[in-house]
């Protein structure tokens, strides 16, 4: 999921890890609200594992989002009592803002769309070292 204070966008993977498709974007009030809300998709879904971005500087360090988004995946890790990954999300807006303007989709006032493909890029990022990793093992 792409995090946010306000919108979080949302994105699964099918059952053989290899497709991510992006799910409605979640608006939310404060911290309890993005848990309670990401937490009920998670159930429903019937999600094995959930995976947070974490938006570093460029430069790779933490700043005070990157921190908001650990605590976020802190506080959803203890209610789902499963862990939640982390996963660099550098510039998967861009590439969701990116995708969205090469099918014709205007970015302006749809601010969740944007959300919505960054967490899809984000996912295909995790997913892709899933794959990476399974091959190594294999070998």
């Amino acid at each position: 999921m792409d995090w946010g204070e306000r919108r979080i966008g949302l994105a699964i993977s099918d059952p053989t890890q290899t497709i991510a498709t992006g799910l409605p974007t979640a608006m939310v009030r404060n911290l309890e609200d993005a848990v309670t809300r990401v937490a009920e998709v998670v159930v429903e879904r019937e999600a094995e594992r959930v995976v947070v971005g974490l938006p570093l500087h460029l430069s790779g360090e933490r700043g005070e989002a990157a921190h908001a988004a650990e605590a976020f995946a802190a506080r959803l890790a203890e209610k789902l009592a499963m862990p939640v990954d982390t996963w660099d999300e550098r510039l998967t807006s861009v590439m969701g803002t990116r995708r969205l303007h090469e099918t014709g989709r205007r970015t302006g006032h749809h601010k969740g769309s944007v959300d919505q493909a960054a967490a899809v890029a984000l996912l295909e990022g995790f997913l892709r070292r899933l794959a990476i990793a399974r091959e190594d093992a294999g070998r």
